[in-house]
């Protein structure tokens, strides 16, 4: 009985601390409803099997970065790692994003405690830019997980005394969003922009100015910090700095053809007037401080710095706008809700931020055919293979060939997959690679054929795929016509077994 009593007055205590309206929590349940559909996708994008695979990889015991590669933080390949298959990801996904528009009702209850039309209008459109296929909110991928963090920051930095402890855990948090991709950390520039704007040119303001990023800072780096410190008690430093940090350097303006021969200004140029950009719009701010208000210029600085992040590589990725849209969210509202000065106001910076979708051709996925198409399939009016190679026409050929390795091998052999799928068959079978590289375009980029075949040479595992997908590899085909027998073949993809020497 006691214990009952406890968990009530618990229940009841969280419930308070939450403090959501009724219909905030109806709107929850709707963006879970939306989200049914995600549940029920199969391994088909890319991404989302990158990370599987070395989630997959990090469960059996293979070090990240230099056992297995990719270019971003380790947190989302260990959020992977936690989900161990695409349902559950997508089931932590779901929740983590629950928790994101919480935590933007929150930022957007005190930005303007007054106006409960603008809060509630801006959190239903952040709610559903971040769910909806439009923008690939239905995909796991860093920028819906690194936004939460920086959301709960923005709103302890502004809801909050700015002591050292709500300053480091808001750095921390800041960090978090880093860890999950390197482009988070411009958001922590927002911030201090706005504070530069309204410090004044007096050595105690110019102290409290130096005091607060200094703090907010250390922060940031504490938890970046401390994964170096463990990839180099690992051994692993090397790799974790190479691939995890330095290799994102490379794709900024990587969108761009033949810029490798050209001088630094030729290829960063446009970079360098997007900072521009940035640059006179904060001076811009800083002009009109005392005619706007200081949620205007703290929203407008945060939506600067967001813009610079989104157009790093200048790809036409959608999910790459997600870092913007709690920004774009708040201005959206303000102009269907306010009747002052600012409403007109918001038509600058929601000019220039549908301006870079725009400008940079950023794709674009439907959403109506989305719902539709699982409709179809929910009540029988398409079976679950088409449903399947409705997104992609090579899904149920990865499905049989990833089968066939999960029942003819165990789960320390080792498999190579050439083909445009290949992250997909890893990530399905549940089986690695001899190589670090579970996507061919890494090997494109970071390793080449030569290399390949010397380490297939020396680790020669039990199976080599060639995908129906894949690009011409000859090396690879006289390698397995001279040590491998091809025992099936599925759609065109080959199946080659190791030839042991007896």
């Amino acid at each position: 009985m006691l214990s009952l009593i406890v968990v009530k007055n618990a229940w009841n205590k969280l419930i308070s601390i939450i403090d959501t309206p009724l219909w905030l929590e109806i709107f929850f349940v709707v963006l879970l409803i939306l989200r049914i559909p995600s549940f029920f996708e199969p391994y088909y994008y890319g991404d989302e099997m990158i990370y599987l695979a070395l989630g997959e990889g990090i469960r059996q015991g293979i070090p990240l970065y230099s056992g297995l590669h990719d270019n971003k933080p380790p947190l989302l390949y260990l959020t992977a790692a936690i989900a161990g298959n695409l349902f559950i990801f997508k089931v932590i996904l779901a929740f983590w994003n629950l928790l994101t528009v919480y935590g933007f009702w929150k930022l957007a209850r005190h930005l303007f405690p007054k106006n409960l039309r603008l809060q509630n209008v801006s959190t239903v459109i952040f709610g559903l830019l971040t769910t909806l296929p439009l923008l690939e909110g239905n995909t796991v991928n860093a920028e819906l997980f690194m936004i939460g963090p920086i959301i709960f920051a923005f709103w302890i930095l502004l809801s909050k005394q700015n002591g050292i402890k709500n300053l480091i855990i808001s750095g921390m948090l800041f960090s978090i969003g880093a860890l999950y991709k390197i482009p988070a950390a411009f958001d922590i520039l927002g911030i201090i922009a706005y504070w530069a704007i309204y410090t004044k040119l007096a050595f105690k303001d110019i102290k409290e100015f130096i005091r607060k990023s200094f703090f907010l800072s250390l922060g940031f780096i504490f938890p970046i910090a401390l994964t170096f410190v463990w990839y180099g008690l690992t051994g692993h430093f090397k790799e974790y700095l190479i691939a995890g940090f330095l290799q994102n350097f490379g794709y900024v303006s990587s969108w761009r053809p033949d810029t490798e021969k050209v001088s630094f200004l030729v290829k960063n140029g446009p970079l360098l007037i997007r900072f521009m950009i940035i640059v006179v719009g904060f001076m811009i701010l800083w002009l009109a401080r005392n005619k706007v208000s200081k949620q205007f210029v703290f929203i407008s600085a945060w939506l600067l710095t967001t813009l610079f992040a989104v157009t790093l590589s200048e790809r036409p990725y959608p999910h790459y706008f997600i870092q913007s849209i709690a920004p774009v969210s708040i201005f959206l509202a303000m102009l269907f809700s306010l009747k002052n000065i600012e409403q007109s106001l918001t038509v600058i910076p929601l000019t220039l931020a549908f301006f870079v979708p725009f400008y940079f051709k950023f794709w674009y996925y439907p959403t109506i055919s989305y719902y539709q198409r699982f409709l179809a399939f929910s009540v029988g009016s398409i079976d679950k293979k088409t449903y399947f190679n409705s997104f992609s026409p090579f899904v149920s050929t990865n499905y049989e060939v990833a089968n066939f390795l999960a029942i003819s091998s165990q789960k320390n052999d080792r498999v190579f997959v050439w083909g445009n799928d290949s992250s997909a068959i890893y990530s399905l079978s549940r089986r690695l690679p001899p190589i670090k590289y579970v996507a061919d375009y890494h090997i494109k980029d970071f390793s080449n054929r030569e290399e390949i075949i010397k380490n297939l040479s020396e680790t020669l595992p039990k199976f080599i795929i060639i995908s129906q997908n894949s690009f011409p590899f000859s090396e690879l085909n006289q390698f397995v016509n001279k040590n491998y027998y091809i025992i099936s073949e599925i759609n065109s993809t080959q199946i080659w077994l190791y030839l042991k020497n007896e």
